[in-house]
């Protein structure tokens, strides 16, 4: 038999609530935050605050110590992480139009449009449908495309069509690529795992799939998690491959297998991204909110974001 839905409660009902329940709770903070942030989305915050009980269960209780300000603080911080990562994101997502353009376009600008050019099991059909949605949303608006549509019997060269994708239908292209052009684009960027470490079945899926691949699926979910205003401290993310990565220098930080949690992908953005735009500060700001903000608060445990115990601090 279906539970009853717990009532709704109001919001100075939720501040006695997480009094009872065993929180500090500084009531002008908690009525300013709990008006504009939902009871309901500040709770995954304060999750591990929630003492255990002998069964090795959350209680709804709260361990000795909790205090609204430390939710608040941890939920300031994811804030700034989400925003740095989704501004790496985007230069991230160029770069990969960018370098994905120039090889499909060497055998033409509608090259894209050939389903031989890319893997016989890429459901070619299918990402040109999205492929197509996307020019028909954009020729409302796009001056671009309307100039192609118009001028040109509605067909679009590859860096026209790349303007109006999204992260997800880059990363579905990028896996759809033959194998060959998937290295290529990898070996620009520096990813180039040492095979001379790797057992002969390792060798063999590295050049079958480089890892490149898999990371750009999890990057597309880290990146939809961000545009959704979701969490990304203590979440998990789909699993990505490791151990052809930590054969170079800039990865061995990695846990072995594979990598689920925010740490990873934050490296591998760290990498890319130095790729792209060399120079770049964005490491430094992430190790900043990293140290300063997350590390420095009771409710943070370092393995809830991937932190290795032996982390130097730095991307």
């Amino acid at each position: 038999m279906a539970r009853s839905l717990k009532p709704s409660l109001t919001v100075e009902q939720h501040v006695e609530l997480l009094r009872r329940r065993g929180m500090s709770v500084d009531e002008g903070l908690a009525l300013q935050w709990l008006s504009n942030v939902s009871y309901y989305r500040l709770s995954a915050y304060w999750y591990p605050a929630r003492s255990m009980d002998p069964r090795n269960i959350r209680t709804d209780n709260f361990v000795q110590g909790a205090r609204f300000r430390d939710v608040v603080d941890l939920y300031e911080s994811d804030r700034k992480l989400r925003t740095l990562v989704h501004d790496g994101m985007e230069r991230i997502e160029v770069t990969m139009r960018t370098r994905m353009g120039e090889l499909l376009c060497v055998n033409g600008p509608l090259a894209y449009l050939e389903h031989d050019r890319f893997r016989p099991k890429f459901c070619h059909s299918d990402w040109m449908k999205v492929a197509r949605k996307r020019i028909d949303l954009a020729a409302r608006t796009n001056e671009s495309v309307k100039h192609y549509k118009y001028e040109y019997a509605d067909k679009y060269p590859f860096w026209v069509l790349a303007e109006v994708l999204d992260f997800a239908d880059v990363s579905r292209l990028f896996e759809g690529l033959p194998a060959r052009d998937q290295r290529c684009i990898s070996e620009g960027l520096e990813i180039v795992p040492d095979l001379g470490q790797l057992s002969l079945n390792q060798q063999r899926k590295v050049k079958a799939l480089p890892p490149l691949v898999r990371w750009m699926e999890q990057l597309t979910v880290v990146r939809n998690v961000c545009a959704h205003h979701g969490r990304l401290w203590n979440k998990k993310f789909t699993p990505a491959p490791t151990v052809a990565l930590r054969t170079q220098r800039e990865f061995n930080g990695l846990p072995e297998g594979q990598s689920e949690r925010i740490f990873g992908a934050l490296t591998v953005m760290a990498h890319l991204l130095r790729m792209a735009s060399p120079g770049t500060s964005w490491p430094d700001k992430i190790s900043q909110v990293i140290n300063s903000d997350f590390l420095r608060n009771p409710l943070v445990d370092p393995a809830a974001m991937g932190l290795p115990n032996n982390w130097s601090g730095n991307f």
